[in-house]
């Protein structure tokens, strides 16, 4: 048996191989022209899980009870004006995030 740092260091090096391949081997295969379809998957598919993301992240939404999905509005229409402003999606989810967190934590719709 290896010694237990030798088996993580392996460990970590064919996770990291996988990782690489996954990444340049659709670059090899398709090195000459790319298909059709992969080019049409590679401009859709963004767009999709993006939505996919949406409805995953407001599907427990509670439109029942007090604040109605109040939090989960204000911080998509946060979302959506840094979007329509900056263009800059890792300055969307951090502040998205802040302002739902805010909203959560400090409640304030329940002073309203």
């Amino acid at each position: 048996m290896l010694p237990e740092i030798y088996h993580s260091m392996l460990l970590v090096a064919l996770i990291g191989l996988n990782t690489a391949l996954s990444r340049f081997l659709p670059f090899w295969i398709f090195a000459k022209s790319t298909p059709a379809y992969i080019v049409f998957l590679g401009k859709v598919l963004p767009s999709a899980i993006i939505a996919m993301l949406i409805v995953y992240c407001l599907k427990d939404t509670d439109l029942s009870q007090y604040p109605y999905g109040l939090n989960e509005i204000v911080a998509v229409c946060v979302v959506v004006g840094i979007h329509t402003a900056f263009k800059i999606p890792v300055l969307n989810i951090i502040c998205g995030t802040i302002t739902y967190m805010l909203l959560v934590q400090s409640d304030i719709l329940n002073l309203l």
